[in-house]
């Protein structure tokens, strides 16, 4: 299985629900001032929503500084969404732009920290994926 990038803002909420999954990860830090992150292999870039009620802010700037190195961006293989159903069609809608802008697949989508159902899809979910990619 190859790898899993994620963003987490200070709430931790997406931090709690990689933790759960018990995958190797790598988080992007949320501050620029901790260093970028470059990952040199494929992964799974799990991104959380944030955005207005018209969609802006939508992507952490954390993935966006992430994502505009091109190293970071060519390994890219797909995209799990993080979000509260509470904002409707602004509902995981940070992964739907990335995943749309690097032309790879949405996997799933989960709201919150995640239940326990959704830890189970994710984990499955991953190790099926990886296998078709190889």
């Amino acid at each position: 299985m190859s790898g899993l990038v994620y963003y987490s803002s200070e709430s931790g909420n997406t931090d709690r629900f990689v933790e759960k999954l018990g995958i190797p990860s790598t988080r992007i830090p949320i501050s620029p001032k901790d260093g970028p992150v470059n990952v040199d292999r494929p992964y799974v870039l799990i991104v959380p929503s944030y955005a207005d009620g018209d969609g802006r802010g939508a992507v952490p700037k954390g993935i966006i500084r992430f994502l505009n190195d091109p190293d970071n961006r060519k390994n890219i293989r797909g995209v799990i969404g993080a979000g509260n159903t509470n904002f409707g069609e602004m509902y995981c809608r940070g992964a739907k732009i990335v995943a749309e802008k690097c032309a790879v697949p949405m996997l799933y989508r989960f709201e919150l920290l995640g239940t326990d159902e959704d830890v189970v899809a994710v984990k499955t979910g991953l190790g099926q994926f990886w296998r078709e990619k190889e």
